[in-house]
C-alpha cells in the first residue's frame, strides 16, 4: 500500500541544465495545486518549501562539468531533505528542478534502503539516458549525467554523496521512454547492463508490456521510486522542458505508465523534474504533470470494480 504520508520538497535550480527556467519548476507545479489534488486523494500533505543552493553562475564547462562545486551543493541538499522525510517514514515528492538533482534525490533513497535492508527499482521515466560522462558529454551540463553518477561514473564528490559508492546498481533500473542519446553514451548503457525500454520498443510492443516488464518481480520488500523527467511526454502536450524531443509518449500512454505504477502500491519516492514554466504555454505542461501524478497515487478514470 503506498504511503499516505506525502512531503513535498522543491529545489528551485537549473544549475545542471543547458536553458534557464526549470528553477521556476517547483512554484509552477504549485500553482498547479500539487498539494491539494493529492489532499483530495485523502493524502496528508506537508509542503516543505524549499531547499537552497548556490545561484546558477552560468559559466562554462572546466574539465567536461559545467558548475561542478554548485552541483554538488544543490545535490547535498537534496540528499539531506529527502532521506530526513523517509527516515520519518514519510514518502518524499522531489519538484525540481533539473534532472542532475537525481543524483542526491537517489542517493538518498538508496541510503534508505540500504537501512531498512529493502531492495530498490528505480524507474527512470526520460526522453534521455542521461548517462553522459565529462568525456563523452558535448555540452558538461550535468543533467546529462546524474544516471552515470548513481552508477559510479562521474566525479566523486556527485558519486559518494550517499555514503557508498557506486550508489545503486545499474540492475536496478528501468528507462522508459528513451528517444534521445549521444553515440558515445549508447555504448556506456550497454556496457552498464541498463534495461532501456525505448520509444521503438513501446511502439512495436506498447505501453502495457513495457510497464509490465519494467515493475516485474516487485515485491514487498521492493522500494520503488519513479524519476519522472518531464521530457518524457511527448513535446505536443508538455512544451514547458528545455530539451523537448518529439516522439514521446502520448497522454494515454503516459496515463497507462501512471495507473501500472499506482497499481503496485510499491510507489515510495518521487522525482518530477526539468518543468520550465519559462518555456511553457499558460502553465499547461505544470497542469499535465500533475494530472499524471495524481494518477501515480490513484486516481483512475477506470469503470472497474
Amino acid at each position: 500500500m503506498t504511503n499516505k504520508k506525502i512531503s513535498l520538497i522543491g529545489a528551485p535550480t537549473d544549475i545542471g541544465a543547458g536553458s534557464r527556467g526549470s528553477s521556476m519548476g517547483p512554484e509552477a507545479l504549485r500553482v498547479a495545486n500539487i498539494g491539494s489534488v493529492l489532499e483530495g486523494h485523502g493524502l496528508e500533505v506537508i509542503d516543505r518549501g524549499n531547499v537552497s543552493g548556490p545561484a546558477n553562475p552560468w559559466l562554462p564547462p572546466v574539465d567536461g562539468y559545467r558548475h561542478l562545486n554548485e552541483v554538488v551543493a544543490w545535490n547535498q541538499a537534496v540528499h539531506d531533505a529527502m532521506y530526513a522525510e523517509l527516515q520519518l517514514g514519510r514518502l518524499p515528492i522531489l519538484l525540481g528542478g533539473d534532472h542532475c538533482l537525481g543524483i542526491g534525490s537517489i542517493s538518498a533513497v538508496a541510503r534508505h534502503c540500504r537501512d531498512t535492508g529493502k531492495k530498490l527499482r528505480v524507474l527512470w521515466l526520460d526522453a534521455h539516458a542521461d548517462f553522459n560522462t565529462n568525456g563523452l558529454t558535448p555540452s558538461g551540463n550535468l543533467h546529462g549525467m546524474p544516471v552515470a553518477c548513481l552508477c559510479g561514473h562521474g566525479p566523486q564528490a556527485l558519486c559518494e554523496i550517499g555514503g557508498v559508492v557506486p550508489a545503486i546498481n545499474p540492475k536496478w533500473v528501468r528507462q522508459i521512454g528513451i528517444r534521445s542519446v549521444d553515440p558515445g553514451e549508447k555504448k556506456l548503457v550497454h556496457e552498464a547492463g541498463l534495461e532501456v525500454f525505448d520509444m521503438r520498443y513501446i511502439d512495436e510492443m506498447g505501453m502495457r508490456h513495457a510497464m509490465e516488464l519494467a515493475l516485474a518481480t516487485l515485491d514487498a520488500n521492493t522500494h520503488l521510486h519513479v524519476s519522472f523527467d518531464v521530457d518524457f511526454l511527448d513535446a505536443s502536450i508538455a512544451p514547458g522542458v528545455g530539451t523537448t524531443v518529439q516522439g514521446g509518449p502520448t497522454y494515454r500512454e503516459a496515463q497507462l505508465c501512471m495507473e501500472m505504477i499506482a497499481d503496485t502500491g510499491r510507489l515510495a519516492s518521487l522525482d518530477v523534474m526539468e518543468l520550465n514554466p519559462a518555456l511553457d504555454v499558460r502553465n499547461a505542461t505544470a497542469i499535465v504533470a500533475v494530472d499524471l501524478i495524481e494518477s501515480l497515487f490513484g486516481k483512475s478514470t477506470l469503470m472497474r470494480k
